[in-house]
């Protein structure tokens, strides 16, 4: 990786700061184990199972469903993959790769699409895991159940009380900066496989050992609708993971080498993601068949368990795998994206000020309750992270040839390789806008769940035509691709700001 020490001139100073700033030498400290746990803690959530399961209702059978979303994992392996290798080579936090893609000013785009989707799930998830510590209150002290009901802004009083405690302990987690998400990630990676297998043999026992591998929810589909239906879950495991593997080069860029991000991309996604959409379909599958619903989370499984030590330990592992991926996926992404607006005046931890703020004023436990919300709001806007990733590739492996001159990235000197137009890369821009439009068409217009899951693949190969193509026209990649050689930084080198202090 190259050494990273960057001048803040006058003319770069309103571009960069200590957190957007190249990954500096010694800071490379996410091995292939902290890329796998990350992976894992992307998977290991109550929306994560309820995805999984969730997908049942698409008419496909438990075998059908889990072979499915297999073929969406490796989508995903492979898409994390390119925007890994592509983060790890520059070496800077998504919003600032962007800005070699959609200018200098430009890249503010799709960063703050990217970081508002992240603030309404940022407040979603710390809600769902203020659920399961309601459900381990209830459990100890019975006589809190009355503390459930009433309250103010759709809350009961113990609502507000789990979320701000839960608030406040995630806002401190990631006020010690990148190297605390690396360890939170680590820890709760891995333990919430404590929870999902226990859970699981609970279940099995249940349901006597056996489950019907056939068994779906509704109607034997025709052939045509099961090739329908399996087309549109594969992608719909793309497309729920879209956020995350935009904004990949966030982690990516603190690993030493292409090497780990390969191996830990693969330990990460086929194989940890697989093995957890297998144990979600065997529970929902047990679940079938012994409560007669297929669709019940873990924190409702777990309250029907008569053991109180084990209902205490579930929930705590749920709330701890909550939190966790709450911190990985829906902090970090925002507060680069917000800094990246003001880097002169907004660091990485009041980015994540402002993030946690924005998460309770959105009152997710409303929009989590609200279908129309997050079909509308969060799968149209969430639909544009397709077009987003084309772009993104199409330009860095095909455009630009995999070439990036760091220094221009913090550069606002008109002849700097990425001004392009006052700051704004025209061809990036408009492909965005366009394959944007028909992506949120896709996703919102048809009444058919098999249509809308489209709107990932479609957006993405749209607008990775549309930028090669407007590119070309425009003369945009050609100039952005003669001015961006690798250029080493220590050449224009100063010493006031080194590496990230995230």
């Amino acid at each position: 990786m190259t050494d990273t020490t960057i001048q803040q001139t006058p003319e770069r100073s309103a571009l960069l700061n200590a957190d957007l700033a190249p990954t500096a030498e010694g800071k490379a400290t996410w091995r292939s184990w902290d890329l796998f746990c990350l992976w894992m803690t992307s998977a290991h959530s109550l929306g994560s199972y309820t995805f999984a399961i969730g997908m049942l209702a698409l008419g496909l059978s438990g075998w059908q469903t889990m072979l499915a979303l297999f073929v969406g994992v490796l989508g995903l392996w492979l898409g994390s993959n390119l925007i890994g290798v592509a983060g790890q080579k520059v070496g800077v936090p998504f919003p600032v790769f962007a800005r070699a893609t959609f200018g200098i000013f430009g890249a503010n785009i799709p960063a703050l699409l990217r970081g508002l989707v992240a603030v309404f799930w940022y407040g979603i998830q710390t809600y769902l895991a203020s659920l399961a510590v309601i459900v381990l209150i209830v459990r100890i002290w019975p006589g809190m159940e009355s503390w459930t009901t009433g309250g103010f802004l759709g809350q009961s009083p113990l609502g507000w009380i789990t979320f701000m405690v839960l608030w406040a302990v995630q806002l401190l987690v990631l006020s010690y900066g990148m190297e605390i998400v690396r360890k939170a990630s680590d820890f709760a990676g891995p333990v919430v496989w404590i929870g999902m297998i226990a859970l699981a043999i609970w279940m099995l026992e249940q349901a006597d050992w056996s489950i019907n591998w056939h068994a779906r929810v509704g109607d034997v589909l025709s052939l045509p609708s099961t090739i329908a239906a399996f087309v549109a879950v594969a992608f719909l495991m793309i497309a729920y993971m879209a956020g995350p593997l935009v904004n990949y080069a966030d982690f990516a860029r603190f690993a030493p080498s292409k090497k780990a991000i390969k191996r830990g991309n693969a330990l990460g996604i086929p194989l940890n993601e697989t093995a957890f959409v297998v144990l979600s379909i065997i529970i929902s599958l047990c679940s079938l068949k012994v409560f007669g619903d297929g669709t019940l989370d873990p924190v409702a499984l777990v309250s029907k368990i008569d053991s109180n030590v084990v209902v205490v330990i579930a929930a705590v592992l749920f709330a701890i795998a909550t939190v966790g991926i709450n911190i990985v996926l829906n902090f970090v992404s925002p507060s680069y994206d917000i800094s990246n607006v003001a880097p002169k005046y907004i660091s990485f931890r009041t980015g994540g000020i402002i993030t946690a703020v924005l998460s309770i004023v959105v009152l997710p436990w409303k929009v989590w309750g609200s279908e129309t919300a997050i079909v509308y709001f969060l799968g149209g806007v969430g639909s544009l992270m397709g077009p987003v990733f084309g772009i993104l590739i199409v330009d860095y492996y095909l455009l630009r040839r995999e070439k990036t001159k760091v220094a221009d990235l913090y550069s606002v000197d008109p002849d700097g390789a990425y001004h392009f137009t006052r700051g704004f890369n025209p061809a990036a821009v408009a492909a965005l806008v366009i394959s944007g439009v028909v992506a949120a068409l896709v996703a919102l217009v048809p009444e058919s769940q098999n249509i809308t899951a489209l709107s990932w693949p479609v957006g993405a190969a749209l607008g990775a035509i549309l930028m090669l193509v407007l590119s070309r026209f425009t003369g945009a990649g050609r100039v952005a691709g003669r001015s961006t050689a690798d250029v080493p930084v220590e050449s224009e080198v100063g010493s006031e700001v080194t590496g990230s202090q995230a």
